[in-house]
């Protein structure tokens, strides 16, 4: 989700003064992919045609070839699990994929301030109030899914999980040096 954000700017701003134990927020830091599924909540299967149909790809290291493993960001996984829970509402796929461009377009820093709504047939995305009680003035039936509930829920589980810095030395690389050695 890096499309608004500023050239030069890290893409996480953190405002806590006290994390508790919760994962860091920083471009460096990244989840294997078996992570990343089981904090979302969904397969390693669906995570991986996610990441090669570009739904959601991973934004610290994207796979680079043979022996070498994708690495999730916080906001990857979260989006990862905002798109779970709009599969399990029935919402189609391809309604999904609009919903994480609206997302990745509007470049929003305060997702815990965001609502996504939808009507069953489409998925809208609310950073006021004003905007959900438009959407639910309509008259028609909506449900939401509070970004800032699952960004916690996210945090909470990745605080079991280790994190991962990536290697400048591709992972392949530095097992045929070891071999070789």
């Amino acid at each position: 989700m890096t499309a608004g954000d500023a050239v030069g700017e890290p893409r996480f701003v953190s405002d806590l003064l006290f994390t508790d134990g919760l994962p860091q927020m920083d471009d460096e830091v990244g989840y294997r992919g078996a992570q990343a599924a089981r904090a979302a909540g969904i397969t390693y299967r669906q995570l991986d045609y996610w990441a090669r149909t570009e739904l959601v790809e991973p934004t610290v290291r994207g796979a680079s070839g043979s022996g070498s493993q994708r690495l999730y960001g916080f906001r990857d996984i979260l989006v990862l699990k905002l798109v779970k829970r709009l599969l399990d509402t029935g919402i189609s796929l391809q309604q999904i994929r609009t919903a994480v461009e609206q997302l990745r377009a509007a470049g929003i820093r305060d997702l815990a301030g965001t609502t996504l709504m939808s009507d069953g047939a489409s998925v809208y995305l609310c950073t006021s109030n004003d905007e959900v009680i438009d959407l639910v003035s309509r008259g028609q039936g909506v449900f939401g899914i509070a970004v800032g509930k699952v960004l916690r829920e996210v945090e909470s589980t990745l605080v079991e999980f280790d994190a991962t810095t990536p290697d400048p030395v591709d992972e392949l690389a530095a097992r045929r040096s070891r071999r070789s050695a």
